[in-house]
């Protein structure tokens, strides 16, 4: 790879990248268990069971176990409700930014980027948390967990915003905290950067062969230019 990497977009994950969310995430977690006569779980469970969305949260944290996310079946009905019903009451109560964050995507815009936000969390938390936060106006396009047939690791919702950004993927640069995002940045043909402080499933992003390894959201910006 070739620096500086010339891009027309950037496309950023969510959660574990822009945004410590996991407080949050904890307390939703911990009022379903409640609601469900079952005893709590600690922050940092909640911390390696994020990352493939809100039904995978459920189950990995109903199953004590990150393998429960490979089983199709969806999670039961009424802990799904409580989940949700929590976290939209807690939501964006305590997610704070991860250093960088402000400076690097004003960096990026001021470049003259496109920016897109790119997550596997539900549209009805991802909009609200975004405008709670204030990250709301960085970016044109947002693709949430259920708004296309396909979420993260599927290439779909790269593909699909490169699309209306009417640009090739090979344009676009995807950075994020996961494999789940590197997956999909390689599947569909765009450039990965990964910052080390976010949610991978308990693994370790230095391990994936991803283009950069990057501090900051801030720190990637001296390795891109606007093509």
């Amino acid at each position: 790879m070739k620096f500086p990497l010339q891009i027309r977009a950037a496309l950023l994950d969510l959660d574990g990248t822009l945004l410590d969310t996991v407080l949050d995430l904890h307390a939703a977690a911990n009022g379903m268990l409640t609601d469900l006569g079952r005893p709590e779980i600690a922050v940092d469970d909640v911390r390696n069971y994020v990352g493939r969305g809100i039904p995978n949260l459920v189950k990995r944290c109903l199953a004590g176990s990150r393998a429960a996310a490979d089983d199709a079946a969806p999670p039961p009905a009424d802990a799904l409700a409580s989940f949700r019903r929590h976290y939209a009451a807690v939501n964006g109560r305590r997610a704070a930014l991860y250093p960088g964050v402000r400076e690097g995507l004003t960096a990026l815009r001021a470049q003259g980027l496109r920016l897109a936000c790119i997550t596997n969390k539900a549209e009805a938390f991802t909009l609200p948390l975004l405008e709670r936060t204030g990250l709301a106006p960085f970016f044109e396009v947002v693709v949430s967990g259920d708004s296309l047939a396909k979420n993260k690791p599927d290439p779909l919702p790269v593909l699909w915003i490169c699309e209306r950004f009417g640009i090739s993927p090979q344009q676009a640069l995807l950075i994020g905290d996961s494999i789940n995002d590197f997956k999909a940045a390689r599947a569909a043909g765009c450039a990965v950067f990964l910052v080390p402080y976010g949610y991978n499933e308990g693994m370790d992003v230095r391990n994936l062969e991803c283009d950069a390894i990057v501090a900051t959201v801030f720190d990637a910006v001296r390795l891109i230019t606007c093509a």
